[in-house]
């Protein structure tokens, strides 16, 4: 056989080729912009014709999407400090909530019919929500299914615990044609200590970091900066309050800082937070989340930010020397990251444990900063291939039978 041009790839028939990406975006940014930068790829490169994200997330609408790609907004849930959830949606409990989720996803799914499924994160879903439409895909057999992980879930043994109470080895097994990790196995295994079949771990492909780029060009400040960024922002109050005291006591401290607070950063911790950035009389200026920081962190000296996955993937895009401040709880996630990029050489980690969280540190590490070495200096660029293998992956995923794909 001839080899397939692309634009043979985007068509089954006459119609273009379709692909969903459900994201359940209970808390944060970092589902949704990683599934939107997937979509915009595959849509891009031509390998789909069109993409809808499924997601939770309560600010989709703010953010912007390629001609190719739209999304689909499910109803919101919101997590409480003991670990449960409650409904966004006032007069309904988090049963009917995720019933309704459920129906919307499969409804979906029904209806756009599409050839690929990429799934993040979750294998069965919020709360299970997505078993139903797995079983029917399943049966149905049109639609190829993928299980994109980011790089760090959690620590082995917590991750094992929680994936047995959910389900998700057993619905890895069933239901996915392949698992996508997004990084690198050098760096990290997000599913040692889980029992995964042989057959389930040569299915999986470690594609290499996410790289991004300036989707929606933005005004930036003309004089250098040190951006400042806890990502969605709900938990980064306690990384924000310690840049704020780190100007404070240092009235010397450069460059100045440009802080975004993220969308979930409000209220009266921010309007505390918005009276201490006017006193520092302009040496810290502040702005509410912008859906384009990518151009932010592209003119900027440097960086400061917790240590979620999309922020990192910027931090290395954008070659940028970065103060990497993790949370630990309710997840090692963004500690294990942090400390793995520390000792390979990519950031600097501002570890709790060893360096303790106090202005003295901050107010060293930013004054450091200048004499990092980037993370293009560390090899960053060769982990950065993220998107390509995913293009890869879905063009030949498509290219077959679904029966040849689950061989």
């Amino acid at each position: 056989m001839g080899q397939s041009t692309p634009a043979a790839l985007t068509q089954i028939g006459t119609r273009p080729r379709r692909v969903v990406l459900y994201s359940h975006d209970t808390f944060g940014l970092g589902h949704l912009r990683r599934s939107r930068a997937l979509a915009s790829a595959l849509t891009e490169s031509g390998v789909a014709g069109s993409a809808i994200i499924l997601t939770g997330s309560p600010v989709a609408g703010r953010f912007t999407f390629p001609e190719a790609v739209d999304h689909v907004r499910l109803p919101g849930v919101k997590k409480l400090g003991d670990g449960s959830y409650v409904s966004q949606a006032s007069g309904m409990d988090i049963d009917a909530t995720t019933d309704l989720r459920a129906g919307l996803i499969q409804s979906t799914l029904e209806q756009y019919e599409p050839d690929l499924l990429i799934v993040d994160k979750e294998p069965t879903g919020f709360r299970g929500e997505l078993l139903p439409s797995l079983e029917k895909l399943n049966r149905i057999g049109k639609t190829r299914i993928v299980l994109g992980l980011r790089d760090v879930l959690d620590e082995p043994a917590v991750l094992a615990a929680e994936w047995a109470r959910k389900g998700s080895v057993e619905a890895t097994e069933a239901f996915y044609d392949e698992t996508w990790v997004y990084g690198v196995k050098s760096v990290y295994d997000p599913t040692q200590g889980l029992p995964l079949s042989d057959a389930t771990r040569n299915r999986m492909f470690w594609t290499g970091y996410l790289r991004r780029e300036i989707v929606d060009p933005a005004e930036v400040p003309d004089t250098p900066y040190v951006l400042v960024t806890p990502g969605g922002g709900g938990d980064g109050q306690a990384m924000v309050d310690l840049v704020l005291q780190a100007y404070e006591q240092d009235p010397a401290l450069l460059p100045h800082a440009v802080l975004v607070y993220g969308p979930f950063l409000s209220g009266d911790a921010r309007d505390a937070f918005e009276a201490r950035v006017a006193a520092l009389n302009g040496r810290v200026t502040a702005t509410g989340f912008d859906s384009r920081i990518e151009s932010l962190f592209a003119a900027a000296e440097g960086v400061v930010s917790m240590g979620g996955y999309n922020t990192f993937c910027e931090v290395l895009s954008f070659d940028k020397r970065a103060i990497i401040v993790p949370r630990t709880k309710p997840r090692l996630e963004q500690w294990i990251r942090a400390n793995r990029a520390e000792e390979i050489g990519l950031v600097r980690n501002l570890d709790e444990f060893r360096d303790g969280l106090t202005p003295q540190s901050m107010i060293a590490a930013i004054r450091a900063l200048p004499y990092q070495k980037r993370p293009s200096e560390a090899g960053a660029d060769g982990l950065l291939d993220g998107l390509d293998v995913v293009i890869e992956r879905t063009r030949h995923l498509m290219s077959r039978r679904v029966s040849d794909a689950a061989e």
